[in-house]
């Protein structure tokens, strides 16, 4: 029986010599062995091996306190009693000890691995410039991932089960050819744990209304792809402080990029519009039943969902807009557009154009008349 793991062995002589453990640990392998009949009887015991000492350092054990570790480790891990047959003593193989890697760094396309599997215990992944076209489904086993670099690729189109790798924290897709981002991977256990996103130099032209749920998102690098907008629930990324959207076509910002609080801000390069002088009025009266649900549902935080209310209702919901008041609404509103500086929202701004510009077109809604009549100061 062999636990890969770290370890750290004390001696208990060194407090007596005024000495103190370095208290560092070192990768090694434990096997509980049993050792030839003439050197201990044929007794159990403990055998630490590392890297540098491969054959290991026996340590004798005792039955009653092996045995008492032994039904801790069973009941903890598997809740019943197994009996597992004992390893016989033998050195530890180099493979055991290169299983346990955390970092790999894959940089060429001839060191990329056909035949052999990536070691399941690694946490950062970087497999770089080796043409790859799709996502290696290998890596999506490494549950234990936390940084994975897909930059410098040909990938067209991600798969939903990066979404498995629920304690990926960073995720970079660079230089690749994507195309889209689809609405699963917005909606898998990513919410919880992508802190980091880099879809810089790819073809997106859009994203999904519910990428804004990526919540612990405080990276987000969006330059040199072919958007026209950004995600107009952008104000949702509470947690958001690095925001690069330079060199797309971004026309407008949506209406509630006001809400967020950045310490960078990067638009650099985009075709920024003047804003318009007449404002588009789509205002109905009555309201309609279903513009007077939806506020209903959306000002009182009911909760919806596909499995409650038909697909098509919910897409509407998803899709409402907000109005400078803070009241929602579906389909009767006014468009206008007004001016933002965007060091309202960052403290570091990155230029907008070359003539030293700090301000950017944002859209505005009002729910009615009288919101429009309020707030046409703020409409320049």
């Amino acid at each position: 029986m062999r636990l890969p793991c770290e370890v750290e062995v004390l001696s208990r002589h060194l407090p007596v010599l005024g000495l103190k453990s370095r208290g560092k640990g070192v990768r090694a392998v434990v096997s509980l062995c049993q050792a030839p009949h003439a050197e201990s009887g044929g007794r159990a015991c403990l055998l630490v091996s590392t890297m540098k000492d491969k054959r290991g350092t026996r340590y004798e054990a005792n039955p009653g306190n092996l045995k008492s570790l032994l039904s801790a480790v069973r009941m903890a891990h598997r809740g019943c009693d197994v009996n597992i047959p004992l390893s016989t003593l033998t050195p530890a193989k180099t493979s055991e000890f290169e299983n346990l890697k955390t970092k790999m760094v894959i940089a060429s396309q001839k060191d990329y691995p056909l035949s052999k599997s990536f070691p399941c215990s690694l946490e950062h992944l970087q497999v770089s410039h080796c043409r790859l076209a799709r996502v290696d489904m290998r890596m999506l086993c490494l549950k234990n991932l936390r940084k994975l670099d897909l930059s410098h690729n040909c990938i067209k189109k991600l798969p939903a089960t990066i979404g498995d790798l629920t304690h990926l924290q960073e995720l970079n897709l660079s230089d690749n050819h994507l195309e889209s981002f689809s609405v699963s991977l917005c909606q898998s256990t990513l919410q919880k744990s992508l802190q980091s996103l880099d879809l810089s130099k790819n073809k997106l032209r859009a994203l999904p209304v519910q990428f804004c749920q990526f919540r612990e998102l405080m990276n987000l690098t969006l330059s040199d792809n072919e958007l026209i907008q950004l995600p107009f629930k952008i104000g949702q990324l509470k947690n958001l402080r690095f925001l690069a959207a330079a060199r797309n076509k971004l026309t407008k910002l949506p209406c509630e990029f006001k809400m967020l609080s950045l310490e960078y801000l990067d638009l650099f390069g985009n075709i920024f519009e003047k804003p318009e002088v007449l404002p588009i009025v789509k205002l109905q009266v009555p309201l309609t039943l279903l513009e007077f649900s939806a506020r209903a549902v959306l000002s009182h935080r009911i909760l919806y969902g596909p499995d409650i209310i038909p697909f098509h209702l919910c897409r509407d919901l998803d899709t409402a807009k907000t109005c400078v008041c803070g009241r929602f609404c579906l389909d009767s509103f006014i468009q206008g557009t007004a001016t933002i500086n965007l060091h309202s929202v960052a403290h570091t701004v990155v230029l907008v154009d070359n003539v030293d510009r700090m301000e950017a077109p944002i859209i505005a809604y009002f729910c009615s008349l009288t919101c429009y009549v309020n707030s046409s100061g703020m409409l320049k």
